[in-house]
């Protein structure tokens, strides 16, 4: 059943610059590239808005954010639900790869009436989010505060690394 709700142009556009990377970037523009970002329900229920400051930059990584994926758990709201995009960077035993994957964080805790609105609005901010390969519905921090399940959901056993972390 749908929401109704309506997925904001800036989500559009962060999503469309998450999804195109521009080989010719330079390294100002590379550094305000996100790595992560979460996006909630507007105080009125009817759009899907940027979560503000609940972000990592490319420019943050080893300065102000050692591990990202560590932080990017950290940034999820222990109580209410939010949809995500991270940019994971991960190693197979064949090559290197980097994929968006899309996270819908439903967790036990959060209120009833927010689990049911954000699954009913999941469809469309994924409609709008054309050529995900990954989609991970999360409803505990026991889900993904072990790297393992992201690595899973990547490629299974073939993959060695994950953030440049050995899994």
């Amino acid at each position: 059943m749908a929401s109704g709700v309506k997925v904001t142009d800036d989500v559009i556009s962060v999503f469309n610059d998450m999804k195109v990377r521009k080989a010719q970037a330079n390294e100002d523009e590379k550094r305000k590239r996100k790595k992560a970002i979460l996006f909630c329900l507007s105080k009125d229920l009817k759009n899907i808005i940027l979560d503000e400051g609940k972000e990592i930059l490319l420019g943050d990584l080893g300065t102000t954010v050692q591990d990202p994926y560590q932080h990017f758990v950290k940034m999820l709201p222990p109580d209410d639900c939010r949809y995500a995009l991270y940019d994971a960077t991960y190693e197979t035993k064949e090559t290197k790869k980097e994929d968006l994957v899309f996270i819908f964080w439903a967790p036990d805790s959060a209120p009833l009436k927010s689990k049911m609105i954000y699954a009913s609005s999941k469809d469309a901010i994924k409609r709008k989010f054309e050529g995900i390969k990954h989609e991970w519905q999360v409803n505990g921090l026991e889900d993904l505060k072990d790297r393992h399940t992201l690595a899973e959901k990547l490629g299974g056993s073939s993959v060695v690394s994950l953030e440049g972390s050995p899994i």
